[in-house]
């Protein structure tokens, strides 16, 4: 069973006001830890943007501490995922009474955004880039016909004029000397292409590590069908479940619960509260 939840109960009622007021903190804790920041950032042509971001490691800290002030309720941590641009950072907590299984999701969904350093070495990086491209198609242009016409030259010297395609494979076959001196007559060419090449994946290299990522979200509450949409936002509530045999199971008889369970789930419910209200 979801709460919120529109069940007149007046235990599951009592539990929906309490997890409003825990979802009211926590978005007012979503807004001030998502506060942005204006930074400078550059575009992949060179173009200077102003940006806003806010700082992860802060919504981290506040899952984190919320985390550590509840000794009561189980959790494996601050866990994180990601979908390309999309992040999310949640913590799901439970506390056990009897056989009723009360479980809680808090998580913040946002997208990350890639930019480059305002930094002038971008452009030259991209400028020596485009030079490099251009210098390995123009070798890779040329080095077909001049392999072809080094080879010839080779083979006429050596008398195998105008040998046949099957002919040059029997007289390389059969000579060791001719084939490594046609390898090291054709070697130049592919050494400059292999050279450029090598220079050119290290300013790659060296382009991805000015790469910065900016963080995006928008502090308002959403639900699981807005979430898995990919919409961003917050969200919090809570499930309450019968188990057992290590079955869960969320249709509840509610008239079945006792006064003392209800009582100590509503208390669990009022530690979150209190933590949210520190």
């Amino acid at each position: 069973m979801q709460i919120p939840s529109r069940n007149p109960d007046s235990f599951i009622r009592s539990m929906t006001e309490k997890s409003e007021k825990v979802r009211s903190l926590f978005l007012e804790y979503i807004k001030n830890v998502t506060k942005k920041t204006q930074l400078k950032v550059m575009l992949g042509d060179g173009t200077i943007s102003d940006q806003e971001s806010f700082d992860p490691s802060l919504l981290r800290q506040l899952l984190d501490g919320i985390l550590r002030n509840l000794p009561d309720w189980k959790s494996d941590g601050v866990l994180a995922t990601t979908d390309q641009d999309l992040r999310r950072s949640f913590i799901k907590l439970e506390t056990k009474d009897d056989n009723y299984l009360l479980s809680c999701h808090m998580s913040l969904q946002y997208h990350a955004l890639l930019f480059y350093k305002l930094d002038h070495r971008v452009i030259e990086i991209q400028k020596e880039l485009s030079e490099i491209t251009d210098k390995i198609k123009e070798l890779q242009g040329q080095s077909a016909p001049q392999s072809d016409e080094v080879i010839q030259e080779v083979l006429r010297q050596k008398g195998f004029e105008n040998v046949d395609q099957q002919k040059l494979f029997e007289v390389l076959f059969e000579h060791d000397d001719l084939t490594e001196e046609l390898v090291k007559s054709l070697s130049s060419t592919q050494s400059e292409i292999s050279n450029l090449t090598k220079k050119r994946d290290d300013l790659f290299k060296e382009l991805d590590n000015m790469l910065i990522e900016i963080y995006h979200t928008t502090p308002v509450l959403i639900d699981e069908t807005r979430m898995i949409a990919a919409e961003e936002g917050c969200l919090c509530n809570f499930n309450l479940e019968y188990t057992k045999n290590n079955l869960r199971d969320g249709n509840i008889n509610l008239t079945r619960i006792s006064n003392a369970v209800k009582h100590n789930l509503l208390k669990r419910m009022d530690d979150i509260i209190e933590v949210l209200k520190i």
